[in-house]
């Protein structure tokens, strides 16, 4: 069983109104709700503040973080888009009641409420100023993450920064949904929160916010998967084209289909040779291999050389080969 909270707040009685926040938190529900083959992922609940007829209070928020982290789920992962609020006891999330900000909901409790819960899986993700500060005791002076086993943390922001809002949506959660749309999937089509967070790092120059990741886990859950590039039963070809380290796979004319630029006596195209230099262009694209002295994948047939895998390559043989893929 999988489950998610998901929470948008742009209504606020005494502070200053948000403008993206709920359709942030419609984007991530949408994400999250399904797989790219329409399989069910996370059963989501969401929460909007989105009037005065619709807010979100603190006592709606905690109640709602408490029976997320409630029984024996698989993954139990809560997002929040609102306003944050830092001090020195520590941060909080503010819910549309608030007048101080330190009368929000404290990401003291919510990490608290994380790490006493049997859920196998505990993902926080928060898109809110100083939410950097989640995980960090507030009497901890070297700012260490005090995570139970199974947490995982990614917000927008670190504990000094805000975070921003830019084409009516928040840049953070921009980039997640993106990230959760396919731009952070191995070649499996998985997507965790270590793939997602390079992928929200390496958008994020060294002058704009910057996402904070801390987690305490033995292996990274995937939190969506979306169609592969490459299907599974050609990538576990690999081992079967380079049964080794180092191995070259040796070419000929006979691999490349195409008859333009054949020279006289060179071999006409093999069907079989065809298909497996198919599957051999397909790694080339994916940067898992490399023809050996030759500009591109044609010329090292054309020009009887070989290709070899690159190191993503290798890794790649190495999974298949322990029967990981």
């Amino acid at each position: 069983m999988r489950k998610a909270l998901v929470v948008g707040i742009d209504y606020y009685a005494s502070v200053s109104h948000l403008h993206g926040c709920v359709n942030d938190a419609h984007s991530v529900k949408s994400v999250l709700e399904r797989h790219t083959d329409g399989s069910i992922n996370f059963d989501v609940k969401l929460l909007s503040g989105t009037g005065p007829s619709d807010p979100v209070s603190r006592s709606q928020l905690k109640d709602a973080v408490k029976e997320l982290f409630s029984g024996d789920s698989e993954t139990a992962l809560f997002y929040f888009a609102g306003h944050g609020f830092v001090e020195e006891t520590g941060g909080y999330l503010i819910t549309s009641e608030c007048t101080t900000g330190d009368d929000g909901l404290s990401l003291n409790d919510v990490i608290i409420l994380a790490n006493a819960s049997t859920a196998k899986n505990k993902v926080i993700i928060l898109d809110s100023c100083h939410s950097g500060v989640a995980g960090t005791s507030a009497n901890n002076k070297t700012h260490s993450a005090e995570l139970a086993e199974g947490i995982t943390i990614l917000t927008a922001s670190t504990a000094d920064q805000y975070a921003n809002e830019q084409n009516g949506s928040g840049v953070f959660t921009s980039l997640l949904v993106d990230a959760l749309s396919g731009a952070a999937a191995n070649l499996v089509g998985e997507i965790t929160p270590g793939s997602i967070y390079a992928h929200i790092d390496q958008s994020l120059g060294p002058w704009e916010q910057r996402p904070v990741f801390k987690t305490n886990v033995k292996s990274f859950v995937s939190l969506r998967r979306v169609q592969p590039p490459i299907d599974l039963a050609s990538l576990r070809r690999i081992c079967e084209l380079f049964p080794g380290p180092g191995y070259e796979f040796p070419l000929d004319p006979s691999y490349e289909p195409e008859l333009k630029g054949r020279d006289a006596g060179m071999p006409p195209p093999d069907p079989e040779n065809t298909r497996i230099f198919a599957v051999l262009q397909k790694f080339n694209r994916l940067n898992l291999l490399v023809p050996v002295n030759a500009m591109h994948m044609w010329n090292a047939a054309m020009e009887s050389k070989a290709c070899r895998l690159t190191a993503l390559g290798e890794h790649y043989r190495r999974l298949v080969e322990k029967n990981r893929i």
